[in-house]
């Protein structure tokens, strides 16, 4: 009987995910190693113990796994689940999320799974309780402005916690806390594709013209002709852009958290990359580049040292759009439309995917390959030519069709400046409006108080009832630090009345000082009245000396 060479070769048995490793090393001795956390670079941080025979070096592990990871006492079935998708989020997954994505997690997890369904016990909780919470959530979910955008969360925003629970549930079911998984075969809303609008040749002239008046054509030009993410041409330097060459670099990015400004890497490695810009596009950047006086491209307006807010930028978009007539498309929507651009114009997908920073081609033909109808009309001509072998021409477009295509006159709208102390109107979305009013407090500080509305004129109207009230208020807020300055004057004893009479006699003492050198020498007045009065001398005695010496100057001139 021989024995075959892999039967004579023991084979290690695979471990499970965070059981840790068990290995052999060459000196004789066991090692067992485990993962107990991750640094700031999400990078593993390990623990490692060693023994003599496998079987101490496993119980040696066994003991580490209880110190630093999870412990019997508190990791159970019948724990509960907020406890356990807490422990899942912390220990599994916020090291490999990045900070935008981070915080939509935390959101779900925190002000709406806990504090929902977060006391049900792990083993417990079935899919009714989970169906039950959606449709809540769906109907009457939103912690936060309510009234503005109503008491329900979106759809997308219930897919994310659906997938915030099942995620962290499959994770229990692989440790053997749970049988089967509950979250598996929910119920949940549709998911709606938001189909990307393109702008077409004569809205793109109209907005440039607009976005000129506006101070914003730099921008938009080159967000455009690169079809850069938001984020990236706002975190554009000067030292990014090299004009010899016209090569320009992207290699961070600027988002929002918790409405401050932060700067970091972009979202992808292949997002870090170089564009090449067209020579017409570097002539307008270095003639801008004369009245910008900061290190970055586009700074923001209130301070040259950081970068313009994204938010503000949203806004201004939607604002020029409605006042160059064109249909309301997002930012990221002008990324779409350049893609497009250049697929008709005859670019390669492999370049376009380099351009606009993709991962792979893959994704630049699921996402940017809008087919537009005149691509359609010339493949169907090309293909007529080659194979027909006929002289096929492009068919002729519909009157309605030119409309689109043909060039008009267009006259920018000029905006008017808001008067100080009305506040201001700005478009949200397709359905909101925001009114701002942030007048200077008694402390110094801008208060700032917002009113929302439908349409732009009930805006304009509720603006102005909070700009009464919020000047009413300032009023008497005024009128209280006022009376609280002023302190009470203490009643007036022996001291204070000798005082004030020794300042009378003082007082007509110098009157009378004055009046002899005004007699002996009307010249002497005019270098000298103001000089011999006290600090203490009222107006009212001050006012005479200026007739007496007018009426000096009329004697030394010889009028009299």
């Amino acid at each position: 009987m021989r024995l075959c060479l892999k039967e004579m070769i023991p084979i290690a048995k695979k471990r499970k995910n965070g059981e840790g490793t068990l290995r052999l090393r060459k000196d004789g001795r066991w090692e067992g190693r485990i993962v107990v956390g991750y640094n700031e670079k999400s990078l593993p941080i390990t623990k490692c113990v060693t023994a003599k025979t496998k079987t101490e070096c496993s119980t040696k592990l066994e003991a580490l796994k209880e110190q630093y990871g999870r412990s019997s006492d508190k990791i159970k079935p019948d724990m509960p689940f907020g406890d356990w998708i807490d422990f899942w989020y912390q220990t599994y997954c916020r090291h490999t999320l990045r900070i935008t994505t981070r915080t939509d997690y935390e959101n779900r997890i925190y002000n709406h799974i806990i504090t929902e369904i977060g006391k049900i016990p792990l083993n417990k909780l079935s899919q009714s309780d989970l169906q039950q919470f959606y449709a809540k959530e769906k109907t009457d979910g939103r912690k936060l402005h309510a009234k503005t955008y109503g008491k329900g969360l979106s759809d997308r925003t219930i897919r994310g916690i659906h997938a915030n629970c099942r995620t962290a549930l499959q994770r229990a079911m692989q440790e053997g806390l749970i049988r089967t998984n509950p979250a598996v075969g929910c119920k949940l809303p549709p998911k709606k594709a938001r189909e990307m609008q393109v702008l077409t040749q004569n809205e793109i002239i109209r907005f440039l013209h607009q976005a000129k008046e506006e101070g914003c054509y730099e921008l938009f030009l080159l967000e455009l002709g690169t079809g850069m993410r938001r984020g990236e041409i706002l975190a554009l330097k000067w030292s990014d852009l090299d004009f010899a060459t016209g090569e320009l670099r992207i290699e961070r990015q600027v988002y929002i958290i918790k409405a401050e400004v932060i700067i970091s890497a972009p979202k992808t490695k292949a997002s870090i990359r170089t564009v090449i810009l067209p020579p017409s596009l570097l002539k307008t950047l270095a003639a801008y580049k004369e009245t910008v006086d900061s290190e970055w491209m586009f700074p923001s307006p209130t301070d040259n040292g950081r970068p313009r807010n994204p938010s503000s930028v949203r806004k201004r978009l939607q604002l020029i759009l409605e006042r160059a007539g064109c249909k309301k498309v997002r930012f990221h929507d002008l990324r779409h439309t350049f893609a497009t651009m250049a697929l008709e114009h005859g670019m390669d997908v492999k370049t376009l995917s380099a351009t606009i920073g993709h991962v792979s081609s893959a994704t630049t033909l699921d996402i940017y390959s809008h087919i537009t109808d005149t691509m359609q009309r010339q493949a169907a001509v090309h293909i007529d030519r080659k194979i027909g072998g006929t002289d096929a021409r492009m068919p002729t477009m519909k009157r309605e069709e030119r409309k689109d295509t043909a060039l008009v006159e267009f006259t920018p709208y000029k905006p008017k400046i808001r008067k100080p102390g009305t506040g201001c109107v700005t478009e949200i979305n397709d359905h909101l409006f925001e009114g701002r009013y942030s007048p200077k407090w008694p402390d110094g500080k801008k208060h700032a108080r917002n009113v929302y509305a439908h349409t732009r004129e009930e805006c304009e109207e509720k603006l102005k009832v909070l700009i009464i009230e919020m000047k009413t208020e300032l009023a008497e807020l005024k009128k209280q630090k006022a009376k609280e300055t002023l302190q009470p004057q203490a009643p007036e004893g022996k001291k204070g009345r000798k005082n004030r009479r020794r300042r009378k006699r003082t007082s007509k003492k110098q009157h009378l000082q004055v009046c002899g050198i005004i007699r002996t020498s009307g010249d002497v007045i005019n270098q000298h009245i103001f000089s011999t009065l006290s600090v203490r001398t009222s107006f009212a005695i001050k006012e005479p000396f200026l007739r007496l010496n007018s009426l000096c100057n009329d004697m030394n001139a010889g009028i009299f």
